[in-house]
């Protein structure tokens, strides 16, 4: 437990003070730059006070211009703050509707442009949150994608959600599949014990919506890009 220890105290002590700083100044100026960056710069710190090394590969060059979709597995609870901080520019995801009425942190996510999801099989839901991530990627901010839609309890590659999938054949945006392993043996689904290890990332060529006949053929695609990132055992 000593390296949970160590990260979330590390996140704690250096990021009150920041938020107290530049929350405020977000509220006031409707501006989440300076906060998302001191954000990613303690999340950075925390991983490597707890003993997390980063290792990202990226197998083409990202357009600091250009908005793009990121498609990753999902094997650990660490998967996120080890890849945040990796994305060129402002990013957001997908979370819980629920998460958005919590006072303060609400609609501090709100304003950080992150995109509310109901989890009850209705297709209007389903089309309000991809219509939400469209003006998300208008604005010129990334969206991230867990496109399994939960986390692997073993690490194998699950079934993809078609969520992602309509979003891309939507707005025309560049997919970006993304392969992550390492984080699944250091934080275990159901457990807040991290073991200190390298997370390994890879970020793919991006993918072009256009060039897909079907959202089905990208879907293929994308998951042969993650796959080919992957160790043999997590390929299922």
């Amino acid at each position: 437990m000593f390296a949970a220890l160590v990260l979330f105290v590390t996140w704690i002590v250096l990021g009150v003070p920041g938020a107290l700083i530049f929350y405020p100044w977000s509220l006031i100026t409707g501006d989440v730059t300076r906060l998302y960056r001191y954000a990613m710069g303690v999340v950075r710190i925390g991983l490597r006070a707890a003993g997390i090394r980063v290792q990202a590969e990226f197998r083409a060059p990202l357009s600091p211009a250009q908005p793009y979709i990121f498609l990753s597995n999902h094997v650990s609870n660490l998967d996120p703050p080890v890849l945040f901080p990796l994305l060129p520019g402002r990013t957001t995801a997908f979370l819980k509707r629920s998460l958005m009425k919590i006072p303060v942190l609400g609609y501090g996510l709100r304003l950080a442009d992150f995109i509310p999801v109901d989890r009850d099989g209705r297709v209007e839901s389903a089309v309000e949150s991809v219509d939400a991530a469209a003006l998300v990627l208008a604005s010129g901010v990334h969206v991230l994608s867990f496109v399994e839609g939960t986390r692997s309890r073993d690490g194998r590659l699950q079934p993809f959600k078609k969520g992602p999938f309509f979003l891309a054949e939507k707005t025309g945006a560049p997919v970006v599949p993304v392969s992550i392993y390492g984080t699944e043996s250091m934080m275990k689904k159901g457990s807040l014990r991290i073991y200190p290890a390298t997370a390994h990332v890879i970020f793919h060529a991006p993918l072009l919506p256009r060039n897909y006949a079907t959202r089905e053929d990208l879907l293929d695609a994308v998951r042969a890009s993650i796959v080919s990132g992957l160790p043999e055992w997590m390929r299922s």
